[in-house]
Order: structure tokens, then sequence, then C-alpha cells
């Protein structure tokens, strides 16, 4: 992942939940994740009958070589691999810092495994079973990068705002959304909003949120303490919150970028998997 400095700050925003109870209803997040463990590898006898699941490790290493952040995600389909050689791949996998829950359009849960950039990607029925399974190699998931807005809007339009007497400082942060989004091209630098280091209410919150909308996206990172970042319903705007280890939120703040920069995977990252995959795969 890419490095990020986090400020520990006070004020609006960085303290427990309001005791009347006045808080931001997102989306449920994804639950029992794990942290960074390297998966015990299989040893060469284990998996000499697994030529299914050393071809597909093989062709993810081919994925991994070569690839760059902002290109197209390189998918490597699972469906056709038996119990044994799904299992193969779950182990030499294993499970990364971030995951993700996606609501656009089908139900999708994306868990990054411990080779940054490496994604298990898998899509669920109405009855939460399992109808594709994906390996993904990508900065961020295709369907993040690619579905998270494309039913928002591009504008943000505040005149039909019915703005209650009791929120004050959201209009003005409505505004600097809604002037800055035209401007906002992929790829450009993010444009963040600290709502830590500004005067508001869990009123203001509450408008902001049911202003700006909530999206079908949620990021969950574990790499620098745990990171939630909620897709809103405005495109290109996401919420960002760090939270520390007693889940009190110590920081706060509105992103415009196609994707926050601390989900996404960097190219050293993905260079740094290429080579672990390749030791990994040398003694098979």
């Amino acid at each position: 992942m890419k490095d990020i400095s986090i400020p520990v700050v006070v004020g609006p925003g960085s303290q427990p939940e309001n005791p009347d109870g006045l808080n931001m209803a997102f989306m449920e997040m994804p639950e029992g994740m794990n942290t960074y463990a390297m998966p015990r590898v299989p040893e060469p006898e284990e998996v000499e009958h697994l030529a299914q699941g050393l071809d597909r490790a093989r062709e993810l290493l081919t994925a991994l070589q070569g690839y760059r952040a902002g290109m197209p995600a390189r998918v490597i389909e699972l469906d056709d691999l038996d119990a044994e050689n799904l299992a193969f791949i779950d182990q030499l996998l294993g499970e990364g810092e971030v995951s993700v829950k996606c609501e656009t359009p089908l139900d999708v849960l994306i868990q990054e495994s411990v080779l940054a950039g490496v994604w298990r990607v898998r899509y669920l029925d109405t009855d939460g079973q399992v109808i594709r399974d994906t390996v993904e190699v990508a900065d961020v998931p295709g369907l993040v990068r690619e579905q998270t807005f494309r039913e928002s809007p591009a504008a943000l339009d505040t005149s039909a705002l019915q703005i209650p007497d009791n929120v004050y400082n959201a209009p003005p942060l409505l505004a600097e959304i809604a002037d800055k989004l035209p401007q906002y091209q992929p790829g450009a630098e993010p444009h963040i909003i600290n709502l830590s280091l500004l005067p508001h209410t869990e009123e203001d919150l509450l408008f902001l949120a049911d202003a700006l909308g909530i999206g079908p996206v949620v990021i969950l990172s574990r790499g620098y303490g745990n990171c939630r970042i909620s897709s809103t319903c405005t495109r290109h705007v996401w919420w960002v919150q760090y939270f520390n280890s007693q889940e009190t939120l110590i920081l706060n703040t509105l992103e415009i970028s196609q994707v926050p920069e601390v989900a996404c995977a960097a190219d050293e990252d993905i260079e740094d998997s290429a080579q672990r995959l390749t030791e990994i795969l040398s003694i098979y």
C-alpha cells in the first residue's frame, strides 16, 4: 500500500459517538477481516497432483509481471477448479489488509491477498452463494474503479437543498464540493476536506451524509490502523475515516478522487508481489 501520513487530531469529529444517538448510518462493514499473515505454503509433494491450481498460480505470476497501477484489472477465473485445487489457491494467497463490499450491480465480496495488488473477487447470488470466483491483479479491483459511480450524478446541485435551522456549517462544504467536482479528472490530485479540523455538529454531518447519499461500496483497510472508506452517491466523492485501536475516530475527511489512494496498491507493491510469488513458485 502507498504510505500516507495520518495526523492525530482533536476537535469536532474526533470524539466518541454522540450520546443523543445522532450518528451517520453507513452501509454495514465487512466482518471477520484478518490482518497480514504469511500463508503456509504446501510442500512440493503435497501439490504434485494439483496441476490446475499450479497452472493458475503461474498464470497469476504472468499477470503480475508488467502490470502497472491504473491499467485495467487482469482477471483469472477459478470457477472450474475442484475443491482441492481451489484450497491450494486459497492457501497460496492468504488474506491481506484490505476488504471491500460492493453492491453494484451484484453483491460482490473482495479480499486483498497477502500479495499486494492481488485480489480475490467473489460474486454472490441473492442467497449469498458464490456464482463466480476470480482472482484479479490490479491496483484496485476493476469493479471499484469502474462501477462505483456508474449511476451517480457527475454534479452536485445545492440549489434545491432544504437546509434545517440547526445546520450551519454543512452548506459551505457542499458548495465547495459542488465547485470542485467539475474540475476533477480521474488521475488528478484528490481534493480533501478535513472535517476533523473544521467546526461542525452532528446535525451538519447528518445533513452532509443525506445530501451526498450513501453509495454502494465500502472499503476497510487495516494497513494504517482501521480506515473505513465509504462511497457516496455523488460521483468521485468518498467519505474516509480513520480510527485508532479503541475505535475512536481520529481523522474524518471527504475526498474527491477516483479511488482514495490508501485503498490502492502502488507499483512497487505489485513488483514486490511478483518477486515474492516467483520465489514461492520456484519450489514447484
